[in-house]
């Protein structure tokens, strides 16, 4: 290749990947989600010896640091594996968290009441991440708390690999569940109840799931163990979405599956992959059943691979998942975490991400995306969050509304009005008093230049998120100078946003 051909390949390449950032689209409603995972102290606690104040701490930093790229959603792990990361009356504390099973924070305090505080507090959704059947991850099952219902009613359990784990083909398998699940949107103001990839456990080498006498003793009329094993998933899938409904109807169930669901070559209906395993055959998840049926309200499938790649090609997944979504919200789960760790050639020419986040653009079908895991937040491989904040995630997002739950409309915001006391200028308005799904999640500022309402649909015109009734502008970033108008909104638990307030029209903003 002579000179000149190579230096207009590398501009072509260079204007290329510069297109998919400059030109981004800045969606008004759209998922930024973050998952948390505390299994093996991925990203929460760093390490289990922390205090209760340096775990906090921790908190708080990480959660500025996602609210600095307009992140609107934590994705929390709390029961990593049958333990918890909150004071359970069901299950133990997870020794992730303190260092041994069972014990709690020492001075006490609830790590996830201060999590969906903090996150709350900056207008980020908070899902609570299980992990259903999974019960350790070696085969030392002294590591586990007395208390642990292990040791009281083992028959429940089997170990498979070097793992213990529930079995899932048992009704009181179900049970446990459904009441750990219902203890935790009973007690706290959480936004969804989501679970990932790991139903029947990834397969070790040609051994088989030790559950042959449970599917003799508890057949339910099937004659063949697969679908009997996939009945058992729909169950539990069918009878928590029941559960977390009757408790809180806004509450949304998600689920964030492995990335194929089958392969073409074993169903028509399959992508056009190559995977070694697929989530029907090997996890026997049948996830687009549960999204047909409406048993899960949103799928975030894990497409941690690359452009181009030859078994599993991120292009042909990200259509694959859009066309077969029944209506449902997708969320396209990123794998933030490869700018660093993957060693694929794909994922050291920069970056990656913002290439699967273009094509992700172009997609109707797409609500938004999910990235695992937080610490790239905080470490910036590949200058990932100087794409978000310029780019991307320029502007503030709302959440979007599930089109799998009915909820009611937020009520209008009342008596909007500025007050200045001494230097500071001061938007004031009613607050929401309602308590049935209806009350405000959160508020949203809008500003507009001179004397009229302007785009409402425009990212760009939204200043402030909030859950006060109250915006100081003194303590914006970029402080508003000139006259504008300003309308309040409120976005209440079901995620629908309000009629404008009254405005406040051609309002002059100075600073002494």
């Amino acid at each position: 290749m002579t000179g000149n051909k190579k230096f207009f390949l590398t501009l072509l390449i260079c204007c290329t990947t510069v297109s998919l950032s400059v030109f981004a689209q800045h969606k008004k409603f759209e998922m930024r989600g973050v998952w948390i995972a505390t299994v093996a102290n991925i990203d929460f606690p760093s390490r289990q010896d922390l205090t209760s104040d340096e775990q906090q701490q921790e908190i708080v930093d990480m959660l500025d640091k996602l609210a600095e790229n307009n992140i609107n959603c934590i994705i929390l792990q709390v029961r990593p594996t049958a333990d918890a990361f909150y004071p359970s009356p069901l299950e133990p504390w997870s020794h992730w968290l303190t260092g041994q099973q069972g014990k709690s924070p020492m001075p006490f305090y609830d790590p996830l009441d201060f999590f969906i505080s903090q996150a709350h507090k900056r207008c980020m959704e908070v899902h609570l991440w299980l992990n259903p059947y999974r019960v350790t991850m070696n085969e030392n099952i002294n590591s586990l708390s007395k208390d642990h219902l292990f040791f009281k009613n083992k028959n429940i359990f089997v170990k498979y690999g070097t793992k213990y784990y529930f079995d899932p083909g048992l009704d009181r398998t179900r049970e446990f569940l459904n009441a750990v699940v219902k203890d935790l949107v009973e007690r706290y103001d959480i936004d969804a109840i989501h679970f990932d990839d790991y139903f029947y456990p990834y397969p070790e080498g040609k051994a088989e799931f030790p559950d042959e006498e449970t599917f003799r003793k508890f057949p339910r009329g099937f004659k063949n163990k697969s679908d009997w094993r996939r009945n058992n998933v729909d169950l539990i899938i069918s009878e928590l979405q029941n559960t977390i409904k009757t408790t809180k109807p806004w509450v949304e169930f998600g689920i964030s599956p492995f990335g194929v669901w089958r392969n073409k070559s074993k169903d028509p209906l399959g992508s056009d992959t190559q995977a070694g395993i697929s989530n029907y055959d090997d996890l026997y998840a049948d996830i687009l059943k549960w999204l047909r049926e409406g048993t899960i309200d949103y799928v975030a499938p894990q497409l941690y691979w690359e452009i181009g790649k030859k078994t599993a090609d991120y292009r042909i997944l990200l259509k694959w998942w859009a066309e077969n979504s029944y209506g449902k919200n997708l969320y396209i789960g990123l794998f933030a975490s490869g700018l660093k760790v993957n060693t694929a050639t794909a994922w050291k020419r920069p970056n990656e991400i913002a290439r699967q986040m273009a094509l992700n653009q172009q997609v109707e079908q797409v609500d938004g995306a999910m990235f695992f895991s937080a610490k790239p937040f905080i470490s910036n491989p590949q200058g990932l969050n100087d794409t978000l904040r310029t780019n991307y995630y320029k502007y503030p997002a709302l959440n979007p509304i599930n089109r799998n739950i009915e909820g009611k409309t937020s009520a209008q915001v009342q008596n909007l009005a500025l007050v200045k006391d001494g230097k500071s200028q001061i938007l004031i308005w009613d607050k929401s008093t309602a308590t049935d799904g209806t009350q405000a999640a959160y508020y949203v500022v809008y500003a507009f230049k001179g004397k009229k309402i302007g785009d409402m649909n425009a990212p760009e015109n939204i200043i402030a998120k909030t859950q006060d009734n109250m915006l100081n502008l003194n303590d914006l970033k970029n402080n508003l100078r000139g006259k504008f108008t300003f309308v309040i909104t409120s976005v209440n638990r079901f995620r629908i946003e309000s009629q404008a307030s009254k405005p406040l029209k051609n309002i002059e903003i100075k600073y002494k």
